[in-house]
């Protein structure tokens, strides 16, 4: 049994449908966020399964914890595209839809005989956005990417360690925003085509690159654009006036105090009745303080603080659940559990959850019956070929 949250509500993008050929992070977010806005998103799989249904470990429900985190509100078929029949089948596909999406290698998709050039044979105002490491062209293209190569070569990953120590090692940004941010922008490049497709008639390639999409999301390029050197050095030759850090209490817990502009420093020395107090004091004041304390004084007094949470902790956070953060959900194999929702909040079409992370080829009759117009019998017949799985 399929759980489908069904609404009435009309959404900006309920007219479009998407063909989903992602797998992994960075494109199954992006096609996430279109089903949220509406799209009716159908992911296409090998009859066997995309390998992002496999894990060694956080399995529930027989595919690990990052697939149902991001594919809430997908179709999926099981077609064999390395199949002749398969392949004309997804054409057939194509050829209904709006949006082609895929993270493949570059070439990829031209050794499958479904380059740009013959998408536009299939479906002339077609939208197709390549997703892909380094781009469709340039020197790298054909290099293999994940999100912490992004990350490592867009120096994510030196900035994060020399915040912690400038002559220590890099350090890794934690649960791939090098996957969810370019996954983000992507999202947001198919729907200002779409936007321009309306105005104009005409379809568009969008070349989305994950190291060139990191690039942009750190201003510590700028800085050594401008003027050769990096934040820490910038923090090493001009100490800022600011209060706060990465503070270990009492009860061996952590929080994050941040008093920078110079009224809030005001207010910080005055809350401690000290006019010289500085990070060195606030360090031991919280270190004999516990978390909650912490906390509290310093939201009381309305500065900038935060209590460094586990997974654990965000999920129980009152102000988080007071917001809907958290829909609880029923998945057939993994059971009810509270899923994370749209992460902001529009006043007129908030995207909601309408179904839980597909099964395997749960949607094949639908694709091949009635979004083709193919017979049951026919039907059938590609399930005894391998063409589709059985369901």
């Amino acid at each position: 049994m399929f759980m489908i949250y069904l609404t009435e509500k009309a959404m900006p993008l309920d007219d479009i449908r998407v063909v989903d050929m992602t797998h992994v992070w960075y494109g199954p977010w992006c096609t996430m966020m279109l089903g949220y806005m509406g799209a009716e998103v159908i992911r296409v799989e090998p009859p066997w399964g995309a390998i992002d249904r496999l894990s060694r470990s956080g399995v529930y429900g027989g595919v690990p914890y990052t697939f149902h985190h991001l594919n809430l509100n997908k179709k999926d078929v099981t077609i064999n595209t390395k199949d002749p029949e398969g392949l004309a089948l997804l054409k057939e596909l194509i050829a209904t839809s709006d949006v082609l999406v895929q993270n493949m290698s570059a070439g990829a998709m031209e050794r499958m005989g479904l380059g740009y050039d013959v998408l536009k044979e299939i479906k002339p105002d077609i939208i197709y956005a390549a997703l892909s490491g380094f781009g469709q062209t340039g020197p790298y293209k054909e290099r293999k990417s994940y999100a912490m190569i992004a990350e490592a070569m867009s120096s994510h990953t030196r900035l994060t360690g020399d915040g912690v120590d400038p002559e220590g090692p890099p350090i890794e940004m934690a649960m791939a925003y090098g996957d969810i941010g370019p996954g983000t922008m992507a999202a947001f490049g198919i729907v200002s085509a779409l936007r321009y497709r309306d105005q104009t008639g005409e379809g568009q390639m969008l070349d989305l690159s994950q190291i060139e999409i990191m690039t942009a999301f750190n201003p510590g390029v700028t800085l050594w654009q401008l003027g050769q050197t990096t934040p820490a050095e910038m923090r090493k030759q001009n100490p800022g006036g600011g209060i706060g850090g990465l503070l270990k209490t009492s009860d061996d817990e952590y929080v994050r105090i941040g008093v920078y502009s110079p009224k809030a420093v005001d207010q910080v020395r005055a809350l401690f009745d000290d006019d010289e107090f500085d990070t060195e004091k606030l360090t031991a004041w919280v270190s004999e303080h516990t978390q909650k304390e912490v906390v509290d004084r310093f939201v009381e007094a309305r500065l900038p603080v935060a209590p460094i949470y586990y997974p654990k902790d965000t999920c129980a956070d009152p102000h988080l659940n007071a917001r809907g953060m958290f829909q609880e959900i029923e998945h057939p194999r993994a059971g009810k559990y509270k899923a994370i929702t749209f992460p902001f909040k529009l006043s007129k079409t908030q995207p909601e959850i309408q179904r839980h992370a597909p099964l395997l080829g749960q949607d094949n009759e639908y694709v091949i019956c009635d979004l083709l117009g193919k017979s049951n019998e026919y039907y059938d017949e590609l399930k005894k070929k391998g063409v589709v799985a059985w369901t």
